[in-house]
């Protein structure tokens, strides 16, 4: 038997929503913003092999790689001695923004509960998940490796029954996503956001992230738009990545409603509802924002989550 597993990027935050919100991203190209993992029998032992455009970003030794521990984790769990021969597909660039690491443990965890016939239910393959992936980004949150399993846009819950829900989304909305090429580690990014925050910033977080939920409820994209703002990390990450603020307000002469963080950085996103809109501000951050290594998407929100591909 072998089966090969795609889980795409996503997006952390979203801005509004610090550590609580997420949202999985495709393409409008259709090609697979993602990473896959192919798993197949071999005699005895984990056997991974790398490949991919960011292949040569990771640990060289197999055993450091999360992929191959979560094979070792399954194996030990159901207590089998099955010989797996594992492919990474490494398709996200590390320290990114765009779930990396998430994509990664989510298409290794998805594609393994296959192989061995679904012991984990949902729930159970979702805390894996999120335990795993903190392993990498040195704290477990699930508002990356949630959208990129379930797909959609995803509220974190974090209740005993329920780690997450799916919100509605606006259908017409483009996310532009532009990665400049260079690296930032999520925990460094982290290190830079206050201990304690003032009651008011509180507040304007806990009514920001109410409001634009119930705008996705009542399907009101400009209550929505008007409340997207990152009062918790932008303000301190924002001089942190090369070029972002300069983009941020060409972006909105452009004519892009909104501008954010995607997850820790340094990838941006900008939203809009207008295609031609999109292109132009694409046009302008593979000219002004990306340098060598980067690149830009037109994604809508990928509503199918992780997925076979063989």
């Amino acid at each position: 038997m072998s089966l090969t597993v795609y889980a795409p990027a996503s997006m952390g935050n979203v801005g509004v929503g610090f550590d609580l919100l997420g949202a999985a991203l495709a393409p409008i190209d259709g090609s697979l913003l993602g990473d896959r993992v192919s798993i197949s029998s071999a005699d005895a032992g984990i056997h991974l092999s790398l490949a991919g455009h960011w292949a040569d970003k990771l640990p060289q030794n197999p055993q450091d790689n999360i992929v191959y521990q979560c094979a070792d984790f399954f194996l030990k769990q159901l207590n089998r001695k099955d010989g797996l021969a594992l492919v990474l597909e490494k398709n996200l660039p590390v320290g990114s923004g765009l779930g990396s690491s998430a994509s990664s443990v989510v298409a290794a965890i998805y594609a393994l509960n296959e192989y061995f016939d679904n012991p984990y239910d949902e729930q159970a393959l979702l805390r894996l998940m999120g335990e795993f992936e903190g392993k990498i980004s040195g704290s477990v949150h699930y508002d990356n490796v949630a959208p990129s399993y379930l797909g959609g846009m995803q509220l974190m819950l974090g209740t005993q029954s329920k780690l997450c829900d799916a919100i509605p989304t606006f259908d017409d909305w483009y996310w532009l996503v532009a990665y400049p090429g260079i690296s930032l580690s999520t925990a460094k990014m982290r290190d830079l956001l206050p201990k304690q925050y003032d009651k008011s910033v509180a507040i304007d977080f806990g009514r920001y992230l109410s409001a634009f939920v119930h705008a996705s409820y009542q399907q009101d994209p400009k209550l929505a738009i008007s409340v997207l703002k990152d009062v918790l990390a932008e303000p301190y990450r924002a001089a942190a990545i090369p070029g972002y603020e300069e983009s941020r307000a060409a972006l909105a002469e452009i004519g892009m409603l909104t501008s954010g963080i995607s997850g820790s950085g340094p990838t941006l996103f900008s939203i809009t509802d207008n295609l031609q809109t999109a292109k132009k501000a694409q046009t302008w951050l593979e000219e002004n924002y990306l340098q060598q290594g980067g690149f830009s998407h037109i994604c809508k929100i990928d509503v199918q989550g992780t997925r076979r591909t063989d």
